[in-house]
C-alpha cells in the first residue's frame, strides 16, 4: 500500500510540475544568440571593410556605410531581444494583420508607390528609411504557414483541397507579388520554403513532386519570355565571353574568391573592392573570401550552421506544433537565404539580388532577421517535457515520471 501511495504521489507530483514547466519560460538558447550575436558584429566589420573605398568616393567619407551598419545593428539587436521576450503563442491572433500589411506593402511598390533600384521597384521609402516588403513577407509567410498547418488534424494536412490548394494558392499570390517587382530571387524562396514546411506538415509526396515540376517549368517559361533574365541566364553560362558585359560582376565575384586563397590577403586589404559592384551587399561573401581566404568563409559559415542546427533542435523541442512548425521554417528560410546567396556569389546560379543575412549591408534585411532569430529564440524558451524513467520504487510497468530538459542559461 504504501508503495502504490507513493507512486500516486509521484504521479501528482510529476503532473503538477508538468503544468508548472509548460506555463513558465525558461532561458534562451545560449549557443544560437551567441551565433548570431557574432554573425552581426562580423557583419558590420566586413561592410566598412567592402564599402570604405565607395564611400570614400562618393560620399567623402569612409566610414560612411559603418556609421548606418552601426546603428542597424544595435536595432537588430534590440530587435531580437525584444521578439525573445514576446511569447509566440501571441503572435497567432496577429497572423492575418500582419499577412495584410505585408500584402499592401507589396502592393504599393508595384503601383508606383516603391523605390527604384536597377529595373526593380522592391523598396518602399519612408523618409531616409527604405523598407524592403519581400523580406518581411519571407517572415510573414512562414507565421501563416505554422498557423495554419497547426490547427488541422492530420487528416486534413493530407487532403488535396484542405492541406494542399489552399497554401499554395497563398504562396501563388504572394509570389505573383514578388514577381511584379520583379523580384525572382523571392519568389523562389517563398514556393521552395512552403513546400519544405507543407513537406513537415505530412502532405502527400506526389503532391509536392508534381507542383516541383510544374514550378519547374513555370520558372523556366519566365525565364526564356524576360528579355533581361535570358540575358543572364546565357552570360552566366559563358561567364569568360560576358565578363566585360552582362557577366562583369558574377566574373569579378569569383575571381574575389580565386584570390583570396586559403588564409585570404588580410582584412581590409582586398583589390576587388575596386572593381566588384555591390561588393558590401549582396555580393559581401566575395569580400570575406578575398580578405579571410577559405578558412574565413568555413568559420562564416559555421556560424551559419550553428544557427540552423539549433534551429532544428528548438523545433524538435517546442511544446506544440505551432512552435515546431515556426522554428523549421525560420531555419529552413535561413539556410536558404544563405545558400543561394552564396551560390549566386560563387557562380553557381544566375545573379540574383538576394541579401547575406545578418552581414550584408542594409536595414531591412537585418531587421527581419533578427526579427525572426527573436522569434526562434522565445521558441527556445519553453521546454518540451521529456519523458525519464521514475526514480519511484514501484510495479515494473508503473508509467514514466516527467522531467523537463535543462533550460540554457
Amino acid at each position: 500500500m504504501k508503495r502504490l501511495v507513493g507512486w500516486i504521489s509521484g504521479k501528482v507530483g510529476d503532473a503538477r510540475a508538468a503544468v508548472n514547466a509548460r506555463s513558465k519560460a525558461g532561458g534562451v538558447d545560449v549557443v544560437l544568440a551567441s551565433a548570431v550575436v557574432a554573425l552581426i558584429g562580423f557583419g558590420v566589420v566586413m561592410v566598412y571593410s567592402a564599402s570604405a573605398f565607395e564611400a570614400t568616393v562618393r560620399f567623402g567619407d569612409a566610414q560612411y556605410y559603418l556609421k548606418r551598419q552601426a546603428i542597424y545593428a544595435v536595432a537588430a539587436l534590440v530587435t531580437m531581444w525584444v521578439a525573445s521576450r514576446f511569447d509566440y503563442r501571441n503572435l497567432r491572433p496577429l497572423t492575418y494583420p500582419m499577412l495584410l500589411v505585408v500584402v499592401l506593402m507589396l502592393g504599393a511598390t508595384i503601383a508606383g508607390l516603391g523605390h527604384r533600384a536597377g529595373n526593380a521597384y522592391r523598396w518602399l521609402a519612408v523618409g531616409p528609411i527604405h523598407i524592403q516588403p519581400s523580406e518581411a513577407a519571407k517572415v510573414v509567410l512562414v507565421l501563416w504557414l505554422s498557423y495554419s498547418l497547426a490547427k488541422k488534424k492530420q487528416e486534413q494536412v493530407k487532403s488535396f483541397w484542405v492541406g494542399f490548394v489552399p497554401h499554395m494558392l497563398m504562396v501563388g499570390f504572394l509570389m505573383l507579388l514578388c514577381l511584379k517587382q520583379p523580384d525572382f530571387g523571392s519568389a523562389v524562396v517563398l514556393f521552395l520554403l512552403t513546400l519544405t514546411l507543407l513537406f513537415i506538415a505530412g502532405v502527400r509526396t506526389p503532391h509536392i513532386v508534381v507542383s516541383t515540376m510544374l514550378f519547374a517549368v513555370a520558372g523556366a517559361a519566365a525565364i526564356r519570355l524576360s528579355a533581361y533574365r535570358y540575358a543572364r541566364f546565357l552570360s552566366w553560362l559563358n561567364m569568360a565571353e560576358h565578363r566585360q558585359g552582362i557577366a562583369y560582376q558574377p566574373f569579378q565575384s569569383v575571381m574575389s574568391f580565386g584570390s583570396g586563397g586559403v588564409f585570404g590577403l588580410g582584412l581590409g586589404r582586398g583589390l576587388q573592392v575596386l572593381y566588384l559592384p555591390e561588393a558590401h551587399t549582396d555580393f559581401i561573401a566575395a569580400i570575406v573570401g578575398e580578405e579571410l581566404g577559405f578558412v574565413g568563409v568555413v568559420g562564416m559559415v559555421g556560424l551559419y550552421l550553428i544557427i540552423v542546427a539549433r534551429g532544428v533542435k528548438v523545433a524538435l523541442d517546442a511544446p506544440d506544433d505551432y512552435g515546431t512548425y515556426m522554428a523549421f521554417g525560420l531555419s529552413v528560410l535561413l539556410a536558404m537565404q544563405v545558400l543561394l546567396n552564396l551560390s549566386v556569389a560563387m557562380a553557381i546560379l544566375p545573379t540574383k539580388g538576394l541579401t547575406l543575412p545578418f552581414i550584408s549591408y542594409g536595414g531591412s534585411s537585418l531587421l527581419v532577421s533578427a526579427g525572426a532569430m527573436g522569434i526562434l529564440l522565445n521558441i527556445s524558451r519553453h521546454r518540451v517535457l521529456q519523458p525519464a524513467k521514475n526514480h519511484i520504487t514501484g510495479p515494473e510497468d508503473s508509467p514514466a515520471g516527467l522531467t523537463e530538459e535543462p533550460a540554457a542559461a
